[in-house]
């Protein structure tokens, strides 16, 4: 079924190639980018290793899906085959192989491994070695279940003993190794490897084969069709170039503990980094990995929450600026690397001190809105805005809708249009669920309190309503008892505002409509609502419909 089409470049002499054939390391390639091809090249690394201690040759094996027809949408292929198959050889592969696979528009994985299990079977490898990325993960286990072999996962370090492959693999969030070896070393072994347990290779590969190998068919397997092909949207910043980076290890827990970093990474308008255990796990990209065989950062500030300070991570942190560490072991060796450290148990203090940047950011925030409201110019509210919302990954649409704003309201006070009143700073704040009074001046609180007491002069003023709390032109909660004639609409001093509202029917039938949704009460009915929800009130009975109101305003 599947034919050699040609060989580009053929190694000078006889070879035996039995022997190596048979213990050969192969390594799935990637070329839909550059980075992942890096990956690869990681991987190949690895492979290496394996391969010299089995007597073996390295193997890259790249691939190219073909279109049957114009329907199906095109593979990416960001890598040519050409530069691919020169960085291999350079990184070490002794040989490269190119399958052409014809592709009707399934899941890519399944036309991929489809071809590998074939020439598996054809050429026998002893083992094949897959990067740790989506693709390759879905790749190996389709290959696993369509060859019969084992397959290891997340291997960060392979050996070889008395012949037999041995794979050392992280468990228990990455607190003890296991060893795990392969039941029959007869049949090719499977293994997905973290390509940052490995530098890309430095010693060119063995003058060897560049082979080209066609398949007529492919059966693919059904349930899956591709969609589409997106590029993927582009990060503000790279963790490299960040001014403030927040790093998480393994002492938040579990995912939703290191939910914790990124929320204080996102007051902070800096990126996310993690250590070994949390990629591992699965709680963060591998791009995101810090340390010897990952990244090397150098933020002005950067937050070491819940890692030990093991010396493979601080390889990768020494050149930051400022290190506050935070780590319940006041043992921990992060501590002798750190300027600031806190010994708290990192998912109790995170929540604090993430609330603690959120006041001081939109602190900073109701100052530029007070400048701006007086005809200053501070440091531009809009702006300030602007980068917030990026920082929390807001769109214009999200935000207007948490705010009870137009998309075009948000761009104009982003763009410096308009300014908006005080009150859409208060919706904002609870948009990121903080009390809004630990951030205002004593002469903003002083002015939302005029407010509250101008409104409570005109309800008061207005004959539909009968205040139940006399006096209470200061306070937060008031309380007022409002008539509404048979059949008629209600004419509210204001159809939103700030605060809650706690309607109780006492006599006749009311409508209320709350934003575009209506609800028919009955006496005895109530509703609770934020205030900030446009609001209209109906009698739809042949009497006086008569309301209890309590409204709370901040």
């Amino acid at each position: 079924m599947n034919q050699p089409e040609k060989t580009l470049q053929e190694g000078a002499g006889a070879r035996d190639l039995q022997h190596a054939a048979e213990n050969a390391v192969w390594v799935f390639g990637d070329r839909r980018t550059e980075a992942l091809y890096g990956l690869s090249l990681r991987a190949l690394n690895a492979a290496r290793g394996a391969a010299s201690s089995l007597g073996g040759r390295t193997v890259m094996v790249l691939t190219a899906l073909e279109r049957l027809d114009e329907s199906t949408p095109p593979a990416v292929e960001a890598v040519p085959v050409e530069e691919a198959a020169e960085a291999a050889a350079a990184g070490g592969a002794d040989d490269v192989h190119l399958y052409r696979i014809p592709w009707s528009g399934g899941a890519p994985a399944g036309a991929l491994a489809q071809a590998l299990a074939d020439r598996i079977a054809v050429l026998g490898p002893r083992l094949v070695v897959f990067p740790l990325t989506e693709l390759g993960r879905e790749t190996a286990a389709r290959v696993s279940a369509l060859t019969g072999s084992g397959l290891i996962a997340d291997c960060i370090r392979l050996e070889v003993e008395g012949g037999r492959v041995k794979a050392r693999c992280p468990a228990w969030g990455g607190t003890v190794t296991a060893k795990i070896v392969f039941a029959d070393d007869a049949v090719t072994g499977l293994v997905t490897v973290d390509p940052y347990a490995w530098m890309p290779g430095g010693e060119r590969g063995a003058p060897g084969l560049l082979e080209s190998f066609a398949w007529e068919g492919i059966q693919e397997q059904g349930g899956c069709t591709l969609l589409e092909v997106a590029a993927e949207a582009e990060r503000g910043q790279s963790l490299e170039e960040a001014e403030v980076v927040v790093v998480g290890g393994a002492g938040l827990g579990n995912m939703e503990g290191f939910g914790l970093v990124r929320d204080l990474a996102a007051a902070l308008g800096g990126e996310v980094g993690a250590t070994r255990p949390p990629v591992f796990s699965r709680w963060v990209e591998e791009e995101r990995l810090i340390g010897q065989t990952g990244k090397r950062v150098h933020p002005r500030l950067l937050f070491s929450i819940g890692t030990s300070g093991a010396v493979q991570y601080t390889a990768g942190i020494g050149e930051a600026g400022t290190i506050v560490a935070v780590n319940r072991d006041a043992e921990a060796p992060i501590f002798q690397v750190a300027d600031i450290g806190v010994v708290a148990d990192a998912r109790i203090f995170l929540p604090h001190l993430t609330e603690a940047v959120q006041q001081l950011t939109l602190r900073r925030m109701a100052d530029a809105l007070t400048e701006a409201a007086g005809g200053g110019q501070g440091d531009g509210f809009g702006a300030r805005f602007a980068r917030l919302r990026a920082q929390y990954g807001w769109s214009l649409e999200a935000l207007a809708e948490a705010t009870d704003e137009s998309p075009e309201f948000i761009r104009q006070v982003e763009e410096g249009l308009l300014t908006p009143p005080v009150g859409f700073l208060l919706r904002f704040a609870n948009a990121l669920k903080i009390d809004p009074g630990l951030f205002l001046r004593q002469e903003q609180k002083t002015l939302l309190r005029d407010l509250r007491a101008q409104a409570f002069v005109k309800r008061t003023r207005n004959y539909s309503y009968q205040t139940l709390s006399p006096g209470a032109e200061n306070d937060h909660l008031r309380a007022f008892l409002i008539t509404i004639e048979s059949r008629q609409t209600h004419k509210p001093v204001a159809y939103k505002h700030e605060g809650e509202e706690f309607i109780f029917v006492m006599e006749g039938e009311l409508m209320l409509t709350l934003g575009n949704r209506a609800h028919h009460l009955k006496p005895g009915d109530s509703r609770h609502f934020n205030s900030d929800i446009p609001h209209k009130l109906k009698s739809v009975s042949n009497e006086p419909t008569r309301c209890l109101v309590v409204l709370y305003t901040p």
